[in-house]
């Protein structure tokens, strides 16, 4: 296969497409131009672009004769009976074991890169580190983990070239937004794993109690550290703590911010809000070659402080939240970047090739499930992409899932980036705007309370079980999600009380909650964003409609209902 995209990519650069079906990397110009005339003076290793190739590979559509094997295939495991397995919120099946050693063959072949400096952002009128400074530190706030992270590996940078300590802050609030002791519980455990990572590297960690506006400056002050790292998040709470800690720092204090969870940072992607996926996916395919690179290790680091910080009672600190403590954990997803190293080898290995067919069948074990790993940073986007186009065995799966991780959850950074009004309805275009309008006075039978929703009371079973799943499993299927969130728009008064009992119920039932997704998976159902008018009917507009009946033809709606409505919210 490689071989082959070679020959086809030198007939690429004479300009010659020698055979028909050679015509599917005219679908990729832009890679193909990156690919044959750009790496070879971009400072690639040969490593990065063997990788670039063998991703390209992974994005193409396949070729005729892959579809006729595809389809004779298809056609033996129907006869044979063989069916993909069903749904479960328990997909952490053994696996092989070996995943985590081939990620940290990965990043030791990754040592000596050099970094793109466009993941950074100054914050900050200086950029040198003053002298007499005793450390770095890294704000962690979205990107919970230690290595695969960008944010991290750019503040041992600059702790090595100046022969400094490094250590880690996080800064943990009493409230945010709608989250509960599900949420709290899932990043506390994770955090810890990553305090115990950090004890190993000579990195030292410590957990601050309040906003970050309030502790961070004072913390910075007291340590005599010399710069500030972060990550980033779109949304208007992450971004006031970043203006209040930049307010609170000494003006000679270089203050730094890396996207670590984008694969291509979101001001680099885009300089304005996108309208849908086909605007922005040509500008980060463009840019993926790129990006989408090896992540070196973050290694031992050789500067140790005099200080040590202080111990942290993980037990204590968990058992002393203030925060609603009703919404308890759930038993089927382990936090932490073990596990979500765990979840993505099952999914590489057991549901990956059921992606591109059945993701849209609540029924069938097809997602990836990595949603509350991905969503606290607890593993790396982009090296769940990098993975699996390189191990993943089916390549319209491959490309459906890298669609779906890459160019739909950039498009929501994006959205909640460019556009402060991100979960109102006047955040809306304003052809939704309109016609939601024009529809408010229909008649909305019946109405259904934030609370007989919560507690799955209403006519539709099909809805009820999926209020269910998300009460008791912390995860809504995606497809149901949609159906889930369109319903409320028909059962509540108006758009905007739609909106809102929508984000209420998934911030705080779902693990992956308070997330640019989220926000934008709601607006999408409720008011049309990233999407386009219909046709017009009552309440709903020109916005999207489904119904039970469409649900009917896509899967069998009574296993999923039997499955959940016996179940209590």
């Amino acid at each position: 296969m490689y071989a082959r995209l070679a020959r086809l990519i030198q007939s690429a650069r004479s300009g010659k497409v020698r055979r028909l079906h050679d015509r599917r990397l005219l679908h990729f110009p832009s890679l193909i131009q990156t690919l044959a005339f750009g790496l070879r003076d971009s400072g690639k290793t040969a490593f990065d672009r063997n990788h670039s190739i063998k991703r390209l590979a992974c994005t193409m559509p396949p070729s005729s004769s892959e579809r006729k094997r595809k389809a004779k295939g298809s056609a033996a495991e129907a006869s044979t009976g063989k069916k993909p397995k069903p749904s479960s919120a328990h997909q952490t099946e053994e696996a092989g074991g070996w995943l985590e050693a081939r990620v940290a063959t990965l990043r030791r072949q990754a040592r000596g890169f050099k970094f793109n400096h466009k993941r950074v952002s100054i914050l900050s009128d200086v950029q040198k580190i003053k002298q007499g400074s005793q450390g770095v530190v890294y704000w962690m706030s979205r990107d919970q983990r230690v290595q695969d992270n960008w944010a991290l590996i750019y503040a041992q940078q600059l702790a090595i070239e100046d022969k400094l300590p490094l250590h880690i802050c996080f800064c943990l609030v009493p409230h945010f937004l709608d989250a509960t002791f599900r949420h709290y519980a899932f990043m506390l455990k994770g955090l810890q794993e990553v305090a115990k990572e950090c004890s190993a590297l000579e990195i030292q960690f410590h957990l601050l109690h309040g906003s970050p506006g309030d502790t961070l400056p004072g913390f910075v002050k007291d340590w005599n550290l010399g710069a500030v790292v972060t990550d980033f998040c779109p949304l208007r709470e992450t971004l006031q703590w970043l203006d209040d800690v930049k307010k609170g720092l000494s003006s000679d204090v270089p203050f730094f911010q890396v996207d670590a969870h984008n694969i291509v940072p979101c001001w680099v992607a885009s300089n304005k809000q996108e309208y849908g996926a086909r605007t922005i996916r040509g500008k980060i395919t463009k840019l993926l070659p790129e990006f989408l690179t090896e992540l070196p290790a973050v290694d031992q680091h050789p500067h140790s402080s005099s200080k040590t910080p202080k111990p942290i009672d993980w037990e204590n600190t968990l058992s002393s939240l203030e925060v609603d403590r009703s919404v308890g954990e759930v038993d089927w997803a382990q936090p932490g970047t073990t596990g979500g190293f765990s979840m993505l080898e099952s999914f590489i290995d057991q549901r990956l090739q059921y992606f591109a067919t059945h993701r849209n069948n609540p029924n069938v074990a097809a997602l990836s499930q990595l949603s509350p790993w991905i969503h606290f940073g607890q593993i790396s986007a982009q090296r769940v992409v990098s993975l699996v186009q390189t191990h993943g065995k089916n390549r319209e799966a491959v490309a459906s899932f890298t669609e779906e991780l890459v160019v739909r959850r950039e498009l929501a950074d994006n959205f909640c980036f460019y556009n402060k009004k991100y979960d109102s309805v006047q955040g809306a275009y304003e052809w939704a705007q309109k016609t939601l309008q024009d529809h408010a006075g229909d008649c909305r039978k019946p109405l259904y309370t934030c609370e007989q929703l919560e507690q799955a009371q209403t006519y539709d079973k099909l809805w009820n079980a999926a209020q269910i799943q998300v009460v008791t499993e912390g995860k809504m299927h995606g497809f149901m999600r949609m159906y889930w969130a369109k319903k409320i728009l028909e059962w509540t008064a108006s758009p905007e009380q739609a909106l809102s009992i929508a984000i209420y119920l998934n911030d705080r039932y779902s693990l992956d909650g308070c997330d640019p997704n989220c926000y934008v998976g709601c607006m999408w159902s409720i008011c049309g964003i990233h999407d386009q008018g219909w046709r017009e009917r009552a309440v709903f507009g020109k916005v999207r409609y489904m119904n039970y009946e469409g649900c009917k033809r896509k899967f069998d709606v009574g296993q999923f209902e039997r499955k959940y409505c016996s179940k209590k919210p």
